[in-house]
């Protein structure tokens, strides 16, 4: 999931250089030094491929309605869902590097992460227009850049697509109960009561915080299970259970809207405890929630596997030190990108210790 003022694109083109200007850079300098990259150039790539991905700190200006509806999904996002799949499968224990498991469960990542989790990014921008028009402006919608019209027909085909890749799965995996449907439909109830009113989940810090991470966790994981094992009441639990590690990553992304947030009411945590309390309520949900689950490991024999994981979380903890802690402000996606690669490789040793055992 959202992994939740105005500008005109055109407005950028004036910012580019002109044919003799790009000729004159291209010129040996007087030493007979070849050109580098200029700070502005460096600034200007790393703005456009934010905004391809969706990511803090893009550029107004695209003008394919192709890379506009791609910046809509975030595709930045789909990575912890992709995972989480992974996840799955190597929870269920059953399964094996075939070719058709692997196309099977390349479908699954597609579902869960391009068209589903797409779908609930373009839903969440939609909702979020107003909030983005301060936080975000050069999102596709507040700047102009795609119409409302297109907006919903793009909703409204990922979410077809999705379920209907979800009911292929359940034919292959031949269930009697067409579980992955069920996950995509309730995951997608999730998404759209988490950005639209009147529940709007995501206007209380807490509850929209939890969905966010279980859909993050929890419904990309179980998706992947049941795909290629028997989704069992202990998986359902534990994964809700990490989920709360998934609530403090989700917190991460507050900090970047508070000022939104706080104009528009909504009471995320940064808002309701302020900077400093919210971040600290952030990494202790991160850190003891991993270390409840290898307490687990250890308490089903999975000794090995277990301290692996909390050899992962030591490196959390000390970016948190280094970055959030210190500047969560200014520090958010550094931090992001120093340590969740780090908590998603725990939830794969997670995932291989459950189907060493098979819960």
């Amino acid at each position: 999931m959202a992994e939740p003022t105005p500008s005109n694109p055109s407005d950028n083109f004036s910012d580019q250089a002109s044919p003799s200007e790009l000729m004159d850079s291209a010129k040996p300098n007087d030493s007979g030094d070849r050109p580098t990259s200029t700070p502005e150039t460096e600034s200007s790539r790393g703005g456009k491929t934010r905004q391809l991905l969706g990511m803090k700190g893009a550029d107004s200006g695209e003008t394919s309605i192709w890379k506009i509806r791609l910046q809509l999904m975030k595709p930045i996002t789909w990575i912890p869902l992709i995972w989480g799949v992974l996840c799955g499968a190597a929870s269920s224990g059953h399964f094996t590097w075939t070719l058709e498991n692997v196309l099977v469960g390349l479908a699954c990542m597609l579902l869960s992460g391009p068209l589903l989790a797409g779908y609930t990014q373009t839903l969440n921008d939609f909702y979020d227009r107003e909030i983005d028009a301060i936080n975000e402006p050069y999102r596709p919608i507040p700047s102009g850049a795609i119409s409302i019209p297109q907006v919903t027909a793009q909703i409204l085909l990922l979410l077809g697509a999705g379920i209907g890749v979800a009911a292929l799965l359940d034919v292959w995996a031949q269930h009697s109960f067409p579980t992955i449907t069920a996950l995509a439909i309730g995951g997608s109830f999730l998404s759209y009561i988490y950005s639209a009113p009147p529940l709007k989940l995501k206007k209380n810090g807490w509850l929209g915080n939890y969905a966010l991470g279980a859909s993050y966790i929890a419904l990309p994981w179980w998706a992947g299970h049941a795909l290629f094992g028997d989704l069992t009441p202990v998986i359902v639990v534990l994964t809700l259970f990490y989920s709360l590690a998934g609530l403090g990553i989700a917190v991460v992304n507050d900090f970047k809207s508070v000022e939104g947030d706080r104009q528009l009411g909504l009471q995320s945590l940064p808002v309701m405890f302020g900077i400093s309390t919210a971040a600290w309520i952030c990494v202790v949900m991160i850190d003891v929630f991993q270390t409840g689950i290898a307490a687990y490991l250890i308490g089903v024999g999975q000794h090995l596997y277990a301290t692996i994981l909390i050899l992962l979380i030591i490196p959390q903890i000390t970016f948190q030190d280094m970055y959030f802690l210190r500047d969560p402000l200014e520090n958010d996606v550094k931090y992001q990108a120093s340590a969740q690669p780090f908590l998603v490789l725990g939830m794969l040793v997670t995932g291989l210790a459950l189907g060493s055992v098979v819960v």
